[in-house]
């Protein structure tokens, strides 16, 4: 049975370990790994605002997704980034569509117009989900970074969640959804 949660300070460890395994990869541009208390620190600022998401399954993190704010300037606050990391012990069983589906749906309920995904090019598995999932492609960064001895590409993808309004309605905390409604999207998404 698979649960979808958020994520706490306590899952920084186990967190860690499912993101360790991409640090040796350009799919992530952080070249070494965190320590658990930089990933603690992460996981309370990120959740102060937004979903930080845990999909459990048999009482184990299998993988996680959470938003963050796309930009630091104002005009920028209906808009969120995404990330998303499942442990390769779990591929193409549909997980990484079941967290983003309930991160979008939080997202949607805090008043975020646009969803962006940034990608290392090529990442066939990543891409797809983003394009399963209703994402297009906005742009790519050619050489943006350089790890592994390599430059790497950057493709950058949208999904729109709300129509672009004259006067958006405010942003809302992730605190602010009402627990009612936040359980319901996270068993929605969570149950099998």
């Amino acid at each position: 049975m698979a649960i979808i949660r958020f994520a706490g300070e306590e899952d920084a460890e186990n967190l860690l370990e499912i993101y360790g395994k991409y640090i040796k990869t350009p799919v992530t541009f952080e070249c070494s790994l965190p320590s658990a208390e930089e990933f603690r620190r992460r996981i309370r600022d990120i959740s102060s605002e937004y979903p930080w998401l845990v999909l459990e399954e048999g009482g184990r993190a299998a993988g996680y997704a959470y938003a963050h704010r796309l930009k630091e300037r104002e005009a920028y606050r209906w808009d969120a980034e995404l990330s998303v990391y499942l442990s390769p012990e779990y591929p193409g069983r549909g997980l990484g569509k079941r967290l983003y589906g309930a991160l979008l749906e939080l997202l949607a309920l805090q008043n975020i117009r646009a969803a962006y995904a940034c990608i290392t090019a090529p990442n066939p598995r990543s891409e797809g989900l983003h394009r399963a999932l209703g994402f297009s492609d906005t742009g790519r960064w050619p050489k943006a970074g350089y790890k592994d001895g390599a430059w790497h590409d950057v493709i950058w993808l949208v999904k729109e969640l709300a129509p672009a309004e004259s006067e958006p309605a405010p942003f809302l905390p992730v605190g602010q959804l009402g627990r009612e409604k936040v359980q319901s999207v996270l068993q929605k998404f969570g149950a099998e």
